[in-house]
């Protein structure tokens, strides 16, 4: 395949999103002729044949939609440098790209984002929640700065990264004080038979806390599993179940979700990490969040 011209590829592009070449001369400001014969350039140089006609309109070939998602990939990374050059340091703006892992509580993240924000250059944060896969893939293709995760960075997945221990924390228990007192018995034993919220089993913390209710004999009824933690803790706190967060956020889990805090489990812990593709961190803002976690100790304070 001859070398791709991208005047030509980002006129494929717009006629693609725009469905014809009248609409795509509209918005390119340039005629249907001009626009016509570049694209039928671009296919004899290429010797793909990318559009076929449907009427009035087009559609795509197979090798067209091929070609349009690499066009979409190319010109949405275009768009984003634009937006990072224009919120360059320079202009005293600072962008942090920041992904989170939908097992973090997000009371956690604020917690563990908020030494950003204190930085004397203005910051912009532009967070995305996910899947800490999907993340991880974004991170690789440099559509994220850092990556926040409960887990350091898997070994079975084929992308390059760096895990930056953040913090650990104890684990608490949670209950409306209606369910509290209808399973009154002193915590851990409590929760034997009683209906609890369990986080996906994607997350780090559950393996550990199952092998841990199991090691003391304790058998309660699982009557939710959640990949996300903001959604586990609004079932808990319709007293659906009892639930865990990590005990470094237990006053915001209280005063938020109108819940006490029944017990502390110290036998499991939840730790937390920041994830890059770099093996020093190098971006002022993550720096910020590691040196504030690090600088706190090593259990339920920041």
């Amino acid at each position: 395949m001859a070398t791709i011209n991208f005047k030509h590829l980002y006129y494929f592009w717009v006629v693609a999103k725009s469905g014809s070449i009248i609409s795509a001369s509209k918005r390119l400001h340039l005629t249907p002729q001009t626009i016509s014969a570049q694209i039928n350039l671009f296919e004899e140089t290429q010797k793909e044949k990318l559009f076929l006609k449907s009427g009035r309109n087009l559609t795509l070939s197979e090798s067209g939609r091929m070609v349009l998602n690499y066009a979409e990939e190319i010109f949405s990374l275009g768009q984003e440098l634009e937006e990072i050059l224009q919120h360059h340091p320079t202009s005293r703006s600072l962008l942090l790209r920041v992904g989170i892992s939908d097992a973090v509580p997000k009371s956690l993240a604020y917690k563990l984002l908020e030494p950003a924000l204190k930085l004397s250059q203005t910051l912009r944060i532009n967070c995305r929640e996910g899947k800490v896969e999907t993340l991880l893939a974004e991170l690789a293709a440099h559509k994220l700065d850092v990556v926040i995760s409960d887990g350091p960075m898997p070994p079975t997945l084929n992308v390059r990264g760096y895990s930056h221990f953040l913090c650990q924390s104890n684990i608490g228990f949670f209950a409306t004080p209606e369910l509290s007192q209808q399973w009154s018995k002193p915590f851990p034993d409590c929760l034997h038979g009683a209906p609890l919220l369990l986080q996906g089993e994607d997350t780090a913390v559950r393996s550990r806390l199952v092998h841990w209710l199991s090691s003391l004999g304790i058998r309660p009824r699982v009557a939710g599993e959640f990949d996300d933690g903001a959604l586990l803790m609004a079932f808990g706190k319709a007293g659906t179940g009892f639930f865990s967060a990590p005990t470094l956020i237990a006053d915001l889990v209280k005063q938020q979700y109108m819940v006490e805090q029944i017990g502390t489990c110290s036998a499991v812990q939840e730790r937390f990490y920041a994830i890059s593709i770099e093996r020093k961190i190098s971006h002022p803002a993550v720096i910020a969040i590691q040196q504030a976690a690090v600088q706190a100790s090593p259990n339920d304070s920041f």
